[in-house]
């Protein structure tokens, strides 16, 4: 037993959290939405951990958006004004080199969302087979039957989510909510987002109340699971995406409204439910799965996989990987004023007389490793870092950064990968935290009410950006715009924010600023002299990429299925 300061809570994510992972890899779950159930259902409804609960864990281990590869988390970021992907054989690299099309889909939010779908379709329409009273002698038994009262609750949110992973990357998706047969599936036709919408939000509201603020104090003690908030903050986001310019071309307010009103119930209720804003660099790290911010958070076992892929070339096993861009580091913004480095220097730097970096945003240092940073952080790798032509980190050398940045952000620079003595650690990554809904309710809020100082809801849009500027570890100058001003300045916090968190990506689509933000990009280049220069890098954009392409594969197999406009 784990007898740390985290007694019940480290329980709960080692008992529930890993066998996701696991789970992942040796599931039998193998179907896609057009492929009947092959699970044993006898023998699934009657025993809990390998059957009943094995099956509710498969349907949370399909939440890890991991597009590429096991533990890669962010790499959609390489798809972005956020970074450049270090090697260009990745295959994130065919979002923006044309290498993406209907036959080369990146699929897995279909085949990932449609499998957990389909499970949880049939768990539900099967509930009544479940019969564990065989083992009620076993010490575990009253456990197991909270756990079984909740798990139905646990995957229709579940299967909201997966709906709101479609729509978001889809549009109009079909709406399935039985199971099915081969043959019913491939004539399934594709359902209007907005009753996407309304489904996700029905289901987020009738799931709520029987749902947990939180595990701890339940029966097996386990976190990482769906509760109140995590179904609010569902709801929240949704609404947003769907007041959205995408998804609303008329620009209806009502929409806005109701995504400013699902935003502010959970900043309203945050501190009843145990949430409150932590230190930004707080967010990742061995113990973040604990942070107070976290809503929804998908916990990973002791690894530094993640590291090996981002360390800088030249840091033993280091990959280099999501390399920020100048794009990004011109977003930051100087304490002082609220210049930001881009307006502060425009043109180019001689880093030998000046520092530029000095008095950016906190947030800036927690998420960019700049040139002359010490990092990794670890002892036995500790070096300074060359990001200039001919450094120690930087190119020639196959595979060094592109833009002469590494990414610090979620990397645990206490992770060892040398050869030998190497060491890992627990990762988190965000699925919903706090943080998040204060600018999902300004953005909502400035265009219900065509202000962002109007307090109609109760507190304005600039007051609820001002509450993450105003922690103790940012203090950075308030927000007080508005207008079209308040519009480039929201976006600009957005992504200093919530940068690598998997929303840049996203939020440019809803946006519908595609062409504005991803068809160019800039990355930074040192010269031996410590000259920093600006060159642009050119990336396909078209605004048919606002929506994923159906897979041709299931276009095929059923002829009801259209395509979306432009693939």
């Amino acid at each position: 037993m784990i007898t740390n300061k985290y007694n019940k809570v480290a329980i709960g994510i080692f008992t529930f959290l890993l066998p996701l992972a696991s789970f992942l890899l040796t599931s039998c779950v193998d179907l896609e939405y057009t492929e009947e159930n092959s699970r044993d259902e006898k023998w699934t409804f009657t025993y809990f951990n390998e059957g009943i609960k094995g099956l509710v864990s498969g349907v949370y281990a399909q939440v890890y958006n991991n597009e590429f590869e096991n533990n890669s988390a962010y790499f959609l970021a390489g798809a972005t004004d956020e970074a450049q992907y270090a090697l260009e054989t990745g295959d994130i690299n065919s979002y923006v080199n044309g290498g993406w099309s209907p036959a080369n889909p990146f699929d897995r939010a279909w085949t990932q969302s449609y499998t957990a779908i389909a499970d949880v379709n049939m768990y539900l329409e099967k509930i009544d087979q479940t019969d564990i009273s065989e083992w009620e002698y076993n010490s575990s038994y009253q456990d197991w039957k909270d756990q079984m009262e909740k798990f139905p609750y646990e995957l229709r949110f579940l299967r909201a989510y997966f709906y709101f992973q479609l729509f978001r990357a889809y549009g109009d998706v079909p709406l399935v909510t039985t199971t099915l047969t081969n043959a019913q599936a491939n004539n399934v036709k594709r359902t209007p987002a907005d009753e996407i919408v309304k489904f996700i939000v029905d289901e987020c509201d009738a799931v709520a109340p029987y749902l947990p603020v939180t595990y701890s104090t339940e029966n097996g003690a386990e976190i990482g699971r769906a509760t109140r908030a995590a179904v609010a903050a569902l709801k929240a986001r949704t609404l947003l995406y769907a007041a959205s310019p995408l998804h609303n071309p008329t620009g209806d307010k009502t929409k806005w409204a109701k995504a400013a009103e699902a935003c502010k119930y959970i900043l309203d209720n945050a501190t009843a439910w145990g949430l409150k804003l932590s230190a930004y660099g707080s967010l990742w790290g061995h113990d973040a799965f604990f942070n107070p911010e976290m809503i929804f958070a998908i916990g990973r076992g002791d690894s530094n996989a993640f590291e090996k892929a981002n360390y800088p070339i030249g840091v033993e096993n280091g990959s280099s990987g999501n390399c920020p861009t100048q794009s990004l580091v011109d977003q930051y913004e100087y304490a002082d004023n609220g210049e930001t480095f881009a307006e502060r220097y425009p043109g180019s730097i001689d880093l030998s007389s000046v520092d530029p970096y000095e008095g950016l945003d906190p947030r800036f240092a927690l998420t960019v490793v700049k040139n002359g940073d010490e990092w990794p952080s670890n002892g036995a790798q500790k070096k300074a870092i060359e990001t200039f032509v001919g450094g120690f980190n930087a190119a020639p050398k196959y595979g060094a950064t592109p833009t002469s940045y590494y990414l610090k952000k979620f990397v645990d620079g206490s992770c060892v990968t040398t050869a030998d003595n190497q060491t890992t650690r627990r990762h988190s990554w965000i699925v919903f935290r706090l943080g998040e809904f204060y600018l999902d309710y300004a953005e909502a809020v400035f265009n219900a009410t065509g202000s962002a100082n109007d307090a109609t809801y109760g507190m304005t849009a600039n007051e609820a950006i001002n509450v993450l500027r105003n922690r103790a570890d940012i203090q950075m100058p308030e927000f007080t715009e508005d207008g079209e001003a308040w519009v480039k300045r929201y976006e600009r916090e957005r992504l200093v924010e919530l940068a690598f968190e998997n929303h840049r990506f996203w939020d440019v689509r809803r946006w519908k600023k595609g062409a504005q933000y991803f068809k160019t990009i800039q990355v930074a280049n040192i010269n031996s002299s410590l000259m920093l220069t600006r060159s642009t890098v050119n990336r396909q954009w078209d605004d048919k990429f606002n929506f994923y392409p159906i897979p041709q594969s299931e276009i095929k197999k059923n002829p009801n299925l259209t395509q979306n406009t432009g693939w």
